[in-house]
């Protein structure tokens, strides 16, 4: 598996990042759907990384710079034939340290608080993430899970 930093602008990942808002909206209720599509990842503020396999896209994620200390983890998703199989904590792992690298002292992020989002709360708790208030322009919601740690 590779992991490499993505410009947005392959069919692939547009593809991916489509099937990912249908999920998204297929379980969260619109107000409380928060996930970027294609335009709002074209931004400087964020990196986007993807995950591939043998030329296949399975997996991606980006950070998105809040301010000079904190940043927030937009994007993660796998694809459902290889969830379960290390992709997501791999990709954490490396964006976790990217973020590090890039100089924040705090990432933060949201996720979902039904029952299909559990495992993406368990990952983010397995690396240390806790429960924390909205942060940045969120609101409180009782559809999400704000969650941080220290870098």
């Amino acid at each position: 598996m590779e992991i490499k930093i993505d410009d947005l602008c392959g069919s692939e990942i547009a593809e991916f990042l489509e099937e990912h808002i249908r999920e998204m909206k297929s379980v969260s209720p619109p107000e409380s759907k928060h996930a970027l599509d294609l335009e709002g990842l074209r931004k400087p503020e964020i990196t986007f990384w993807t995950v591939w396999d043998e030329g296949c896209l399975i997996g991606c994620g980006a950070i998105k710079k809040l301010d000079a200390d904190n940043a927030e983890i937009k994007s993660m998703r796998t694809c459902v034939s290889y969830r379960g199989k290390g992709v997501a904590s791999m990709l954490l792992q490396h964006i976790l340290k990217e973020a590090k690298r890039q100089g924040y002292q705090r990432i933060s992020l949201e996720t979902g608080s039904m029952p299909f989002f559990a495992p993406a709360r368990n990952l983010y708790a397995k690396y240390g993430f806790k429960h924390c208030a909205p942060f940045s322009t969120y609101k409180e919601d009782p559809n999400s899970v704000f969650m941080t740690r220290d870098l």
